[in-house]
């Protein structure tokens, strides 16, 4: 009887094999187009976590065979999901390809279908299932590099991109072709053809025929694509082709890499032993507990003014109904409620149930609603009972300062110094949650649909302390990667480092925001139209920033010198909280001493991470860390916050 291998080391033989295989490897993520469908999603309770799932589903496949089709749930929010690499990615690359992939495609939320073409793999959801569409109305070529080629070019891409697509269909739907440029000794054309694999060979035939036509539009342009419902196609004079590796080459060429690696993944491999034996180790105590766990709890929730019965909470939003729906974030539905002893309140109904970690959660709740300031919206309690979790907050009468900031009429009520006050109170808000001597809260989420306005329009944060993990330390709370993309620090984003300056570098985007009234994460009305971020660090460079200021802001003549003054000023200090390395930005004190003590000169700020918006990649020193992601470390990551906290 053969002696089975030890899990360990089969993980340790598939790392190595996966880095073998990726050290010969072209991994292509950059975004070629995201194109999110027009028709919002019916119910997000429901439709939410089916996305999620799917989303899952397709990672473990695409792992696996580079290749996944997943559908859950039914009707109107039921998600169909498909996700594929193209044929010559490694399984490492093609991995990390859908997790780029699976980052952009949240950006189409509240929107209940998207397609993501990268470079390397090809991502879609929808309501229904989409499964054999080869050809759609937004099917097109994109034409790359504006170099242009002669003649002797463009025939020979012509040969290349036809060969391509005549072969595809016969090889399982994927096919390269390389073709050297006549009269040319040095120069080539390389072409790739790939289907998706749910389409025969006449769906996939059909669907490259009408990709290549399209495409050889793009000649004598040195680079195309085509972007079809039912397959991919570019040529190029750049060589982006995958090789294969050739099945001659030595075993002592091999050996030679894999004993490179041997040294530097041994720490590795022991770090993960004792991680799994710890994991081990609390699972054993965490089953020995349960049991007492579900008493006390019963006991607190009973004994405690913050429960609230779920009967109680349904009956005063009137069962959920819509014309109680205060907002909707990525986390949660607010409604409207009112108690039987009179009091207004805020209910969330959150994405998520957490009966089965009752404790913690209340726990949590316990301790959260123990902070008071007044910048900080007040949690009265919570619901964990019934058949969903709720938490109730205070309510605030002007609601949220996206209603007003990014709305041209309700705008208005926000002149500067009133929007000068709101940030001075979000930035001391923040400074209380940092430096709390009890605990310390890192928000996460810091974003204007966070930051609620009382009946004189003051700054509370809301959703702080929502929901998130204990670790050993309790003074310091953190969990898995979630946030709003565009308001993410690159450091958290690219490998999950959590620190304070995550909260920083959310401040400083929303500091461009309320100066200017725009929206940093907004869908651009063009595909290749600048971030806001992007857009105010060239304007703050050429000394322009005037012209991007929110015709809102009511800049009066008797005191507009010393308003843009001031204004420039914090957009200086708001420059100086995105850096990109976060030790070089100031921390929430600091911040909101240089916004109150203007006669210091502030240093001058270094770039933002985010200056490409066409594929939201990082600048030169992020993106190093960010390849390194796996699917696990960034899969939670959404355009509003998918992940529930």
């Amino acid at each position: 009887m053969k002696k089975p291998v030890p899990p360990l080391f089969l993980l340790f033989i598939l790392f190595i094999t996966l880095l073998v295989d990726s050290i010969v490897a072209d991994p292509r993520y950059h975004r070629v187009e995201l194109r999110c469908k027009t028709t919002l999603e019916h119910n997000t309770t429901i439709f939410v976590p089916n996305y999620i799932a799917t989303m899952d589903i397709l990672a473990n496949k695409i792992r696996t065979s580079g290749f996944g089709v997943a559908n859950v749930g039914t009707g109107p929010d039921g998600v169909y999901g498909l996700s594929q690499c193209y044929g010559d990615l490694s399984s490492l690359d093609c991995t990390l390809c859908y997790s780029q992939a699976r980052i952009l495609s949240p950006k189409c939320y509240p929107y209940n279908g998207g397609s993501t073409y990268l470079d390397g793999c090809f991502l879609r959801y929808e309501n229904y299932s989409f499964f054999q569409e080869f050809t759609g109305p937004g099917d097109k070529s994109v034409c790359g590099n504006t170099s242009r080629k002669g003649p002797e070019f463009k025939n020979s891409a012509s040969k290349a991109v036809l060969d391509a697509a005549a072969a595809a269909p016969e090889k399982g739907g994927y096919s390269k072709s390389v073709v050297r440029v006549t009269g040319s000794k040095n120069e080539s054309v390389y072409v790739l053809a790939n289907c998706w694999r749910t389409l025969n060979i006449t769906s996939c035939r059909a669907c490259l025929d009408k990709a290549s036509a399209s495409m050889m539009g793009c000649l004598p342009l040195s680079e195309g694509r085509a972007l079809y419902t039912g397959c991919f196609m570019r040529y190029s004079d750049t060589n982006f082709l995958n090789e294969e590796q050739s099945s001659g080459q030595s075993t002592a060429s091999k050996v030679a890499i894999v004993a490179g690696i041997l040294s530097s993944v041994a720490a590795l491999i022991i770090g993960v032993a004792i991680g799994v034996h710890i994991r081990k180790q609390r699972r054993i105590q965490k089953k020995r507990r349960g049991t007492n766990d579900v008493v006390k709890m019963a006991k607190m929730l009973h004994d405690s003014s913050l429960n609230f019965k779920y009967s109680t909470l349904e009956k005063a939003t009137g069962s959920f109904d819509d014309s109680n729906k205060l907002g909707q974030g990525g986390f949660g539905t607010v409604y409207k409620g009112v108690l039987p002893d009179g009091r207004e309140v805020a209910v969330k109904r959150l994405f998520f149930n957490n009966r089965h970690r009752a404790a913690d959660f209340y726990n949590e709740v316990n301790m959260i609603s123990t902070l008071e300031h007044k910048n900080l919206v007040r949690l009265l309690g919570c619901s964990c009972s019934g058949p969903e979790s709720l938490l109730v907050y205070e309510i605030l009468p002007n609601t949220s300062l996206d209603r007003f900031l990014f709305d041209p009429s309700r705008g208005k009520a926000l002149n500067w110094e009133r929007r000068y006050e709101i940030i001075k109170g979000t930035a001391e808000g923040l400074v209380y949650l940092h430096e709390n001597p009890n605990v310390r809260i890192i928000h996460r989420d810091i974003k204007a649909s966070n930051i609620l306005l009382d009946s004189k329009l003051r700054a509370k944060i809301a959703d702080f302390g929502l929901a998130r993990s204990f670790q050993e330390d309790k003074s310091h709370i953190s969990t898995a990667i979630a946030g709003t993309l565009g308001y993410m620090a690159p450091e958290y984003l690219a490998h999950g480092q959590l620190t304070e300056k995550a909260d920083v570098y959310s401040f400083g985007v929303l500091l461009l925001e309320i100066v200017t009234g725009m929206q940093n994460n907004r869908n651009q009305t063009s595909e290749y139209s600048d971030s806001l971020v992007a857009a105010a660090w060239k304007h703050f460079q050429l000394g322009t920033v005037e012209n991007l200021l929110d015709p809102n802001l009511m800049l009066h003549s008797y005191n507009h010198n010393n308003s843009i003054e001031e204004i420039l000023w914090v957009v200086h200090v708001g420059f100086l909280c995105i850096q990109e390395e976060p030790s070089l930005r100031p921390s929430m004190s600091k911040a909101l001493q240089m916004l109150l003590k203007k006669e210091e000169p502030l240093s001058a700020p270094t770039n933002p991470p985010f200056m490409d918006v066409r594929t939201m990649e990082f600048s030169d020193t992020c993106k190093e860390q960010y390849h390194l992601l796996s699917t696990s470390s960034i899969a939670t990551v959404s355009h509003s916050s998918f992940n529930p906290r």
